[in-house]
């Protein structure tokens, strides 16, 4: 308990599995914590005395099964082990921590996805600028960045990183700008220093300077990835040859999707339970690298019209050569996930059977790589010339290892017959003991006349003769007894123990060859890392075109033609994740949309609830999104003017635990659109203003959308509304269009059409969608009642005859004419012409002066 203790001292922070013999045992509180997270049986070691402790434990062969559940649950794991043979020593085994597993820095296939990334993240916040580093230790794979904070807060939930570290004194200001949703983990703030952080990625990559990877000029980038580096010392991992470079996430070639969008789109997730995302219509991937890749290419869209269509015309080119196309794919389902296991090469965590296994994987890239380079179509010539065969590496693992080799290197058979001599000897020697046994028992039993000897073993004795009593007269004076059962008598003799010798000297010295070849060839499979981790990148990448094409062709998507003009025209456009949700025989209600800067870059669609009117938006930015990653998308025809930025704001988002209302949740994701558009950007605006009082929100919808249109920019904006009202505003802007959601009107009911056709809706049927919700007919009834009434005491002659009368009965004996602010409203009044005031303006006039009003009460 003095070692343990001694141990745990050292990692406070994290649970302890200390391995005693064949368990590895937790104490104290970290046996309470294991016993309710692993659901194992909680015991006490001193029972009843002062030195009482809690214990749980599980067999140390089942290490695989239980450190996923710890992790998963967030806890950071240290294993300690025992550091010598048991054998070799008559004191205290040495033990000591082999390895420290945390959310981000995990091996365990149990642990990982794979088709997910596991990030370790690094955050550093400097005055005016927070750098940003992302490592995945399972892949190699590392990038870094920097930039505001809405930038990080994108990227953070973009790439989901497992656990995020900070130092202690930012906690509070992470907590603040990200929120509590990432597992943090607290560093000691003299490891965020800028020396420090370069000299670690210098002494790793073994430079000079960080100029070949481009990101120099990253001061704040490179603090972040000195901590991930650092941190990963910290945790025991020290053979870390795959991570070979580290990159930049380089703004200026991507989408800008900010954190509210990404949220809105439900890209990946979505806040309601079983629901169904983007990713999982469109990934049609087969191995884990596409799948990731995929996940990556749906974070940062690119913007540059040559990249995208050199993605679109491959995605066209398998499509119309369906053989080609079935080829690659079938080579691909017998891949394996290279890129993880080139990393478990790297950092010698890798099994005989997962050597086999990589060797099977590059064996299927032969045939991908003669196909892709005999293609017509240019990117995937270069895709297939830039594949490595690694013949020589397939060769050597051929040669070196049994192809049934076991998940064990210690189970045995692992190098194949033939590649040594001295193990095929020995090997010889192991095999041919049943034979020496048989021909000795055949020898013994002639000489003494005991028909029924037998020769065993077990692991007490090792082999022994079996006599039974009553042939126990005739044993020769030269066997030694050993042991007496009831009905029989075991003896050894010095033949046999001379013989046991040679047998178990073999089978520990197989043992220890095999290791030892083993372990030679994985060393020596160290140079072929970054060839390897090529082929996983490029072979990720080729599957996720193959399988655009596979989306494409059982979907019915069509090619997107992207240009440099500012227009966005789609024609019979689909939501791709809606449509495949539709019960069987069902059609979807396509939609036109089309939007530009000079005549209609901003349609107003107002509609009943349930009408369709978010989908619209949301399949219109989905299409502009799927054509930027170089998909294939859901319309009858794309043509798509290159977007830079996509805004959002669908639905109502409440951030109650941060204590923002609905209400400051929507203005604060407007503010973020409308302090950050570009003449490229894409804006979507879903019932903008609901959240407040109508007068009010009528008026932020309106000045919203008045400073949209005004804006330089003229950004491309669709604006779903139930404010009616806003359809005037086509009247005053040119290049606001009115567009609404098809309804008819039945006797006692309404049918949803769902077909956006031009004009403005009257009506909102809001009572209709509560009928068909199921509400009492005695509410309904009563709603309609009181919209009747309110609908008459709010017409529009009514509005507009109270500023009337407020201007023509206004005596403002009762002001005190002095003060400037009533000077104001007089003014604000009396020079309101009342003759051109729309209903909508006249809300906003009353509410403007109510206001004023409210700033100062009557003298």
């Amino acid at each position: 308990m003095k070692q343990y203790n001694a141990i745990k001292v050292k990692y406070p922070d994290a649970l302890l599995l200390f391995r005693v013999g064949d368990f590895y045992e937790t104490f104290g509180s970290d046996a309470v914590k294991a016993s309710q997270i692993l659901d194992i049986i909680l015991t006490k070691r001193g029972a009843g005395s002062e030195n009482e402790t809690a214990l749980a434990g599980f067999p140390h062969h089942s290490l695989n099964t239980y450190l996923p559940k710890l992790v998963r649950a967030g806890e950071r794991v240290a294993i300690c082990d025992q550091l010598e043979d048991p054998k070799q020593t008559k004191t205290i085994v040495k033990r000591g921590v082999t390895e420290l597993v945390t959310p981000g820095v995990a091996f365990n296939d149990d642990i990982l996805h794979s088709k997910s990334n596991n990030f370790l993240a690094a955050v550093y916040f400097e005055k005016d600028c927070i750098g940003i580093s992302f490592l995945d230790i399972s892949t190699g794979e590392f990038l870094t960045s920097q930039g505001q904070a809405e930038y990080i807060d994108k990227l953070l939930q973009n790439f989901s990183p497992s656990e995020v570290l900070i130092s202690k004194k930012s906690r509070k200001l992470f907590s603040e700008t990200f929120g509590n949703d990432f597992h943090t983990f607290y560093l000691e703030d003299w490891v965020f220093q800028a020396d420090y952080a370069h000299e670690t990625l210098t002494k790793h990559f073994n430079t000079k300077t960080l100029k070949g990877f481009g990101i120099e000029d990253l001061y704040e980038g490179i603090i972040a990835s000195g901590v991930v580096l650092h941190y990963l010392g910290e945790t025991r991992h020290s053979k870390l040859e795959h991570i070979a470079t580290v990159s930049r996430i380089a703004t200026d070639d991507y989408v800008w999707m900010d954190k509210f969008t990404i949220r809105n789109l439900e890209l990946y997730h979505s806040t309601n339970a079983n629901a169904v995302t983007l990713i999982n219509v469109i990934d049609k991937t087969i191995s884990a690298m596409g799948g990731r890749t995929l996940k990556r290419w749906l974070a940062l869209p690119l913007k540059h019209a040559e990249k995208i269509k050199q993605r679109h015309e491959v995605v066209k080119y398998l499509l119309d050569k369906e053989t080609v196309l079935q080829k690659i794919r079938t080579q691909i389902k017998q891949i394996g996930d290279i890129e993880r296991l080139i990393s478990k090469i790297a950092t010698v965590k890798v099994s005989p059977r997962e050597v086999i296994q990589l060797k099977n994987s590059l064996d299927a890239i032969v045939p991908i790589k003669a196909v892709a380079e005999t293609c017509d179509n240019e990117a995937l010539k270069v895709l297939g010339d830039n594949l490595h065969r690694c013949d020589l590496l397939r060769d050597k693992i051929k040669e070196t290892l049994n192809e049934e080799a076991p998940v064990n290197v210690l189970k045995g058979h692992t190098i194949a017959v033939g590649f040594s001599e001295e193990l095929d000897e020995l090997r010889g020697l192991s095999q041919s003991g049943k034979t020496y046994l048989d021909n000795m028992l055949k020898r013994e039993s002639e000489r003494t006349g005991i028909t029924s000897l037998k020769i065993a073993s077990n692991n007490v004795f090792g082999y022994y003769i079996e006599v039974r009593n009553s042939h126990k007269d005739k044993v020769p004076e030269e066997w030694i007894r050993k042991q007496t059962l009831v009905n029989a008598e075991r003896y050894i003799t010095e033949e046999l123990k001379e013989y046991e010798a040679k047998i178990l000297g073999a089978e520990e010295r197989i043992l220890a060859i095999e290791q030892q070849l083993f372990g030679e060839l994985v060393t020596w499979m160290h140079q072929f890392i970054v060839s390897v981790q090529q082929n996983a990148q490029l072979i990720g990448q080729l599957d996720c075109l193959c399988g655009f094409a596979s989306l494409a062709k059982s979907n019915k998507y069509v090619y997107p033609r992207i240009d440099d003009s500012y227009d966005l025209e789609i024609k019979e456009g689909r939501h791709p994740v809606i449509e495949k949700q539709l019960p069987i025989g069902e059609p979807y209600i396509a939609n036109d949309v089309f939007l530009d800067r000079e005549t209609q870059q901003i349609i107003m669609i107002t509609g009943p609830n349930m009408s369709g009117k978010s989908a619209i938006l949301r399949q219109t930015a989905l299409i502009v999104l799927l054509a930027q990653i170089g998909s294939f998308v859901p319309a009858g025809e794309a043509r798509i003017g290159l977007v830079d930025k996509i805004f959002t704001r669908v639905g109502a988002s409440d951030n109650i635990s941060m204590g923002e209302s609905t209400f400051m949740v929507e203005m604060n994701e407007t503010a973020s659109i409308l302090n950050n558009i570009s003449d490229r950007s894409l804006v979507l605006l879903d019932e903008i203003g609901r959240g407040t009082s109508t007068y009010d929100g009528i008026s932020i919808a309106w000045a919203i959308s008045e400073y949209l249109h005004e804006h330089p920019s003229k950004p491309k904006t669709l604006f779903a509304t139930h404010y009616h009202e806003l359809n005037e505003m086509s009247e005053t802007f040119g290049r606001i269009k009115n567009f609404n959601v098809a309804v008819k009107e039945l006797k006692d009911n309404v049918l949803f059409v769902r077909k956006l056709v031009e004009g403005g809706s009257e009506h909102s049927f809001g009572i209709h969608v509560a009928k068909m919700a199921g509400m009492p007919q005695q509410v309904i009834r009563r709603a309609n009642k009181i919209l009747s009434k309110l609908e008459k005491s709010h017409s529009s002659e009514e509005l507009t005859d109270k500023v009337k009368g407020l201007k023509d009965d206004l005596q403002l004996s009762f002001f005190n004419l002095d003060d400037p602010l009533l000077v104001e409203i007089k003014d604000e009044i009396i020079h309101t012409d009342i003759d051109t005031l729309t209903p909508v303006e006249a809300l906003m006039k009353l509410n403007e002066i109510k206001r004023m009003l409210m700033k100062k009460k009557p003298v």
